[in-house]
């Protein structure tokens, strides 16, 4: 299985059809055009690439450590963030996101099938969209113990207000 930063470098690269980027050139369209990222995180992911020797810097042009023509990118890829942003942590501001994300993944269903089930299910159990996220999640035997902290912060910052 290739890992998903390998996936996003081999997507950007044969996207652009060169073997050689300069750094503005991979983040650019990961912000911008496709609006995987925030600019933030996608220079994040460029020294994430370039720590982990997946990417190499020669004369200010990045350039794949690895064939990206062996590497699958599926249809449809969209990252989670989750390798890379903030240590591999899911964040406090994007916490419902990298949920659902990880249960399309798992379940391999639409992004809306998904949303409309964790509404139902914080409907039903008078809860909020996080919680159910996370009891979602955890029906589906999906790591989730990163969200735990995220979705707690944000309860008490809102019982706060």
């Amino acid at each position: 299985m290739d890992s998903e930063t390998k996936i996003i470098i081999a997507f950007l690269f044969n996207r652009s059809g060169k073997n050689e980027l300069k750094e503005s050139e991979v983040y650019l369209p990961l912000s911008i055009e496709l609006g995987w990222f925030s600019t933030k995180e996608a220079h994040e992911l460029v020294q994430y690439a370039l720590k982990q020797k997946l990417l190499i810097k020669k004369d200010g042009l990045l350039t794949p450590s690895f064939d990206i023509e062996k590497i699958n990118v599926p249809i449809g890829f969209y990252p989670s963030k989750k390798t890379f942003v903030n240590g591999g942590k899911i964040e406090e501001n994007n916490v419902m996101d990298t949920i659902v994300h990880r249960i399309v993944e798992k379940k391999n269903q639409d992004r809306k099938e998904i949303i409309g089930e964790i509404k139902q299910v914080a409907s039903e159990k008078n809860i909020l969209p996080e919680v159910a996220a996370l009891l979602v999640a955890k029906e589906c035997n999906i790591d989730i113990e990163d969200g735990f902290e995220p979705v707690e912060n944000k309860i008490l910052r809102e019982n706060e207000e």
